[in-house]
């Protein structure tokens, strides 16, 4: 059970999917996927700032890679810093630079990421996770394109083009008092919002060939998989709170450890296969459970109408849209089966 990545000029899908537009390295037919790539190609056409939100795993560093890619600085540096990863006490250091004897340890003087990108594009990953002190900064140096080397005196003008990434939600640090709302809105002049996997589906048999051609082409004697439809299911219904990279750690692990063509649902990680079982159970779990008839399928509708109005964001006018059934109807069985918006989470 596959499905083959659209090409890019093939005439499907939205104005981001065409020639003018290298979306070399993502997968996928979504539409979710093409108001992305849409906004990605628009952008990439001007040096304003981008601030890409998203779950982590969602693919924020191809989206600007791409954005990269398809701009008027191609063929200059493409500066990668990842803000979370570095202590906030070197993480100025590595953005712009030092001199000698600035520091404990600092020997000689060191050029920053800020130097490096000049005339490319910085892209600043976990933005959210930078220190309020250093926010003040880089501040500055978005705004500006200036700045002075940690222990330097002389003013480096550069010219970049900056793009951010956080998985966090910066509204609620501004509030918080976490993240500066003058640096949000510098950064935030183009947002850019990746969906999750598990609201863009459509996109999981895409990016499973992808990575299973990945896999063809550093592994000369691989033999492609394919997923059993029970185990496509699974996938299907699986809610990845791991995203693509989650995906891909999947598909590597079962093209290693399963040795025949076909993938069935016991090949497939404890953790996938528990979830199906907890949302769908199989006519044989119901029989062995001693549950009857009316009990199982009053829970078919309680999982069906629960999904709906998650889906739905509890609009019960949507979900009945969705459940094809009228409001009124809907609100009457809300209330026999007693669900309310604490006790349901998305069941597939």
């Amino acid at each position: 059970m596959a499905a083959t990545a659209p090409n890019p000029s093939d005439g499907k899908g939205e104005s981001a999917c065409n020639k003018e537009f290298d979306r070399s390295g993502i997968a996928g037919s979504s539409k979710g996927l093409f108001k992305v790539l849409d906004t990605a190609r628009k952008v990439a056409k001007s040096d304003s700032s981008v601030l890409i939100t998203g779950e982590s795993g969602t693919g924020k560093e191809l989206i600007a890679r791409a954005i990269h890619r398809n701009s008027a600085r191609r063929n200059d540096p493409m500066v990668i810093i990842n803000c979370g990863a570095i202590p906030s006490e070197l993480l100025e250091s590595e953005l712009f630079g030092h001199e000698k004897g600035a520091f404990t340890g600092a020997h000689r003087s060191r050029i920053g990421r800020f130097e490096i990108a000049d005339h490319g594009t910085i892209f600043l990953d976990e933005i959210g996770d930078m220190s309020p002190d250093l926010q003040v900064k880089l501040l500055r140096a978005i705004q500006e394109r200036k700045f002075e080397r940690v222990g330097g005196t002389q003013t480096i003008c550069v010219d970049i083009r900056v793009i951010s990434a956080t998985n966090k939600d910066l509204a609620a640090a501004i509030k918080e008092g976490s993240f500066r709302e003058d640096l949000y809105y510098r950064l935030n002049v183009i947002p850019i919002h990746i969906p999750p996997l598990r609201e863009r589906r459509e996109d999981i048999f895409p990016l499973v060939d992808y990575f299973q051609n990945n896999l063809l082409r550093r592994t000369t004697d691989y033999q492609v998989k394919q997923f059993s439809d029970p185990a496509g299911q699974v996938l299907l219904q699986y809610e990845w709170p791991g995203n693509i990279r989650e995906l891909e750690n999947m598909v590597e692990r079962v093209s290693v450890l399963v040795e025949e063509i076909d993938i069935q649902v016991h090949d497939l990680p404890e953790c996938m296969k528990n979830a199906n079982s907890t949302h769908s159970p199989s006519v044989f779990s119901v029989f062995n459970s001693g549950m009857g008839f009316n009990e199982a399928v009053e829970l078919y509708q309680r999982r069906l109408i629960s999904h709906a109005l998650d889906e739905s964001g509890w609009v019960k006018a949507k979900a009945a849209q969705m459940l094809k059934m009228n409001r009124t109807t809907l609100v009457e069985k809300l209330k026999k089966m007693d669900i309310k918006p604490e006790m349901g989470t998305p069941i597939f």
